[in-house]
C-alpha cells in the first residue's frame, strides 16, 4: 500500500474501527488531520476534513484510494445526533474548543451546529443522503477509487483487502466508540498514530481551501 488512503464516511460510521485496522496493518494513520503536516504524514487520513475535503485531496494526492463507510441509517441517526448535540452543547458554553477545521467540516455537511438540536430526523437522515450522493457521483467515472464499506457486515473485512491489493483474512474490525463514546482514538496508544495538530514547514496551517 504506497498511495494515500482517505476515509470519507461521516462521523459515526465506524471511521475510529477502520482507522485502528489500518495501525494494525502498519499504516500510519491520522483519525483527523487539521494542519498541512498531518495530511502529508499519514498514509491514512479518516474522519474529518476528509469526508468534506475529498476532491481537494483527490487532486493534491493523484492515484489515492477513497473509503466511503456506511451504516445502518437508523442507527446512524441516533448516533450522529448525540455527537452534533454535545458539539452544540459545547459551543453554547464556551467551555470546549472545537478546532475550526473540524467545525467547519461539520457545518458543510449539517449546516450550523448551533442550530443543529432544531433540526428533525428527516433533515438530518437528508444531510447523510446528500453526502453519499456526493461521494458516489464524485467517482462514479472512477469506481475503482472508491470502496463503499460497511464494516458490519459479512466479509467486510475481506472486501477492504480485495479493494486494497493485500489478503486480509480472520482479523475483522475492533468495535470501538460504541454506546456514544467519543474517546477511544484518544485512549488508543500506537507509534503509528500522527497527531491531527503535527507541526511541519507550514507550522500548523491547513490548505487554503
Amino acid at each position: 500500500m504506497k498511495n494515500k488512503i482517505f476515509i470519507v464516511g461521516l462521523p459515526r460510521t465506524g471511521t475510529t474501527s477502520l482507522c485502528a485496522a489500518f495501525l494494525d496493518l502498519g499504516c500510519s494513520v491520522a483519525h483527523t488531520a487539521y494542519t498541512q503536516a498531518a495530511v502529508e504524514t499519514a498514509q491514512v487520513i479518516g474522519d474529518a476534513p476528509s469526508f468534506c475535503d475529498f476532491p481537494e485531496f483527490d487532486q493534491l494526492f493523484p492515484g489515492s484510494k477513497f473509503i466511503y463507510l456506511q451504516r445502518d441509517r437508523r442507527s446512524w441517526l441516533l448516533s450522529a445526533r448525540g455527537l452534533l448535540e454535545r458539539f452544540a452543547t459545547e459551543l453554547e458554553s464556551g467551555r470546549g474548543v472545537i478546532n475550526p477545521i473540524l467545525l467547519r467540516s461539520y457545518e458543510k455537511i449539517f449546516g450550523s451546529i448551533a442550530e443543529v438540536k432544531m433540526l428533525s430526523d428527516d433533515a438530518l437522515l437528508d444531510c447523510y443522503a446528500r453526502h453519499e450522493e456526493w461521494v458516489k457521483t464524485y467517482f462514479s467515472q472512477r469506481p475503482e477509487a472508491l470502496l463503499c464499506l460497511d464494516l458490519s457486515t459479512l466479509g467486510a473485512f475481506e472486501r477492504l483487502g480485495k479493494f486494497l491489493d493485500i489478503k486480509l483474512e480472520g482479523k475483522g474490525f475492533k468495535k470501538l466508540n460504541q454506546n456514544g463514546e467519543i474517546t477511544a482514538w484518544k485512549k488508543l496508544k500506537h507509534p503509528l498514530k500522527i497527531d491531527s495538530n503535527l507541526s511541519g514547514p507550514q507550522r500548523r496551517k491547513y490548505y487554503a481551501f
